[in-house]
């Protein structure tokens, strides 16, 4: 049974999601600082206090903010995206020298945060090989006929050089991690190098268009800089906006420039909406959800609009990005109850396991019929989907040790019972020979009935050693092929002929259905015998045709026999003729027609022996007062009887001639 891969690459994707949904407020909260910035461009310095003394009209609108992640994820998840993805190698055909050299090869030269997945895969698969080639060397060992409490675990030398490989990728990985860390604390120094000169730009004496310009760079030189550290997020950008709005309030851009530039914004702004509510037609709530991480830093980017739109536009994102929160939410909540309903499934498919493992199991055929029952459960397995992930991997083990359990179970009953296969062995290659001696057999219906017989032996003798299996099947096969096709060679060269035939029947029903017997029934009758004679000789039918054309015939020759004014016992045996001739079309027959026989044998003797006992009885008939009348009585029935016997016999006959009884 193939080892199960965790799932993990999917959880932590899932996982990663649900912590972005844990909410992107501080994204969202910009949009009040925006307010900030645009009263300071305004020049309204009561405002702006108001604003900043936090009094904003607009305060209840951002508590309804939809949370939606956190900056440090949004920008880490952005560039994760932004980042080109080369399609996954296949390492499923590399030996394990070419994995393990591969495995060092890209350690040594690629950062470790590429190379996880690839990392893994090598990983699993060279477990794989090792796991094979160690069960292969055992099965050797005790099939050249070593002890298991004997074997020696083999290690392979290259196992040691692959957790080597390991540890130097973890040691990088962990270095990678503290470079991360130290380029995000480095980050924010550049930021807060920014802030201060920013704050200072309020000092300089020089044209307004150049410290507006040199204003421009910074905020550009700003957002080139990458993520920072969570912890300091919040007070960065509330020192930066804080910082922008003293500058805005110092230059007091003119008011034109400031309502293009909130026009802009809007503009900006209202493409992001229309871009959010696109995604409510994306199918794929992850993907949806991704994206919309994407617009709310997009939208905190984007500078304030138009006092009287802000509250609109504003309404009209965060509405887009409830309902796809929503979406997601549910998405994640079903794969939960689904993983529920899987892992019931999984461990139902246990306990049927771990039940077949304490019956008591003594015969090949037994375990054979038990081993493709598990295998069926394997297979009903694989078409369950993942469990819950902190009980997905459990679940699988105790599948996977329940199953190796039935099949070393399995294994040591065979090793123990190798003279009984063997003997098997010798049975098989008997019935191989029978098969060939009947393999160029032209007695089509009896040597069918042999090779039958003889498959059905084969299926009763339980199995032999591994080794000649398939070739002791191949060889009893391929004489039973032999035989059946040529037979159906021969058939197919008949099928031409039963179209005739049809047709010579059909004249022979349409001539019953006109028959005349005339005065002489006699005659008429030997006209009758005739019809039926001429029948009998005519070969095959068409299958499909047998059934309506039998019953026509028989239905026609009855009836004439009925109107014969001839003996009760003549109608019978000739019905019985015409019962005779259809049986023979008819290869399941054999048996009926046997017992039949038996019947009718079985029916003379008993009538053989009334007659005697009637016939001793008229002579004590002769003293009774009414003895005249009771022997004209049981003259009667032993009259009745001969007939009967008569009868019979015929019918016995009959089926002798027939062929039917053999």
């Amino acid at each position: 049974m193939t080892k199960e891969n965790p799932e993990d690459s999917v959880r932590e994707e899932q996982n990663g999601a649900e912590e972005i949904a844990a909410g992107t407020e501080d994204a969202l909260k910009s949009e009040k600082t925006d307010e900030i910035v645009a009263k300071a461009e305004n020049g309204s310095a009561e405002e702006m206090k108001e604003t900043v003394d936090g009094k904003s009209g607009d305060e209840e609108a951002e508590k309804e903010a939809p949370v939606t992640g956190t900056q440090q994820q949004a920008d880490e998840e952005i560039h994760e995206l932004d980042e080109i993805e080369l399609p996954p190698v296949d390492y499923s055909g590399y030996s394990k020298n070419e994995l393990v050299e591969t495995l060092a090869l890209i350690i040594e030269n690629r950062p470790p945060s590429e190379i996880r997945d690839d990392v893994e895969r090598i990983r699993t698969l060279f477990s794989k090989k090792i796991k094979h080639e160690a069960e292969e060397r055992k099965a050797k060992f005790l099939e050249e006929g070593g002890k298991p409490e004997d074997y020696k675990i083999w290690v392979d030398p290259l196992d040691y050089r692959v957790k080597e490989l390991l540890e130097k990728y973890r040691e990088k990985k962990n270095d990678y991690t503290k470079v991360q860390e130290a380029e995000k604390y480095e980050n924010l120094k550049k930021k807060y190098d920014i802030i201060d000169k920013i704050k200072d730009l309020v000092n300089r004496e020089e044209s307004i268009n150049k410290t507006f310009h040199d204003f421009r760079s910074l905020q550009n030189e700003w957002h080139s800089i990458g993520v920072v550290p969570q912890s300091s997020l919040k007070d960065l950008w509330e020192n930066y906006h804080h910082s922008v709005e003293v500058f805005y309030d110092y230059i007091k851009i003119n008011k034109e420039l400031r309502d293009l530039d909130l026009k802009k914004n809007l503009e900006a702004k209202v493409l992001l909406c229309e871009k959010a509510e696109e995604l409510l037609l994306e199918p794929n709530p992850v993907n949806a959800f991704r994206l919309l991480q994407d617009y709310h830093n997009q939208w905190r980017e984007i500078g304030p609009v138009p006092q009287e739109s802000k509250n609109e536009i504003w309404e009209r994102f965060r509405e887009a990005t409830s309902q796809i929160n929503k979406r997601h939410h549910e998405y994640f909540e079903k794969q939960k109850d689904d993983q529920r309903k899987n892992l019931d499934a999984k461990i139902a498919l246990c306990e049927e396991v771990e039940a077949i493992n304490l019956q008591e199991i003594k015969s090949f055929k037994d375990f054979d019929e038990k081993a493709e029952k598990i295998v069926a459960l394997q297979k009903m397995w694989r078409t369950i989907g993942f469990a819950p992930k902190k009980q997905n991997n459990k679940v699988y083990q105790r599948f996977r040790e329940a199953c190796d359990a039935f099949f070393e179970k399995k294994r040591s009953f065979y090793t123990d019972n190798k003279e009984i296969q063997l003997n098997n062995l010798q049975l098989k290659t008997e019935l191989c020979v029978q098969a060939e001696a009947l393999q160029d057999s032209t007695d089509w219906k009896v040597t069918s009935e042999a090779l039958i017989r003889l498959q059905k032996e084969w299926k009763e003798i339980g199995p032999v050693p591994r080794k000649q299996s398939e070739k002791t099947w191949k060889r009893f096969r391929r004489a039973c092929d032999h035989f059946f096709n040529r037979k159906a060679e021969y058939f197919a060269s008949l099928d031409s002929t039963y179209e005739d035939n049809l047709k010579a029947k059909i004249a022979i029903i349409e001539e019953l259905e006109k028959f005349e017997p005339g005065s002489d029934v006699q005659a008429a009758f030997e006209r009758l015998k005739e019809l039926q004679r001429r029948w009998t000789e005519i070969g095959f039918v068409p299958f499909n045709k047998k059934e309506e054309i039998t019953n026509r015939y028989r239905n026609a020759l009855n009836k004439e026999f009925d109107r014969l004014k001839i003996a009760d016992e003549d109608k019978s045996i000739l019905k019985y003729r015409t019962k005779l001739d259809n049986l023979k079309s008819n290869p399941k027959a054999l048996r009926k027609v046997r017992n039949e026989r038996d019947k009718f044998f079985t029916k003379i003797k008993q009538l053989e022996n009334d007659i005697v006992l009637w016939e001793n009885n008229i002579g004590f008939f002769a003293k009774s007062p009414n003895a005249e009348t009771m022997i004209r009585e049981v003259q009667e029935k032993i009259e009745n009887a001969k007939k009967m016997i008569k009868t019979l016999e015929e019918k016995v006959k009959m089926i002798d001639q027939s062929g039917l009884d053999e």
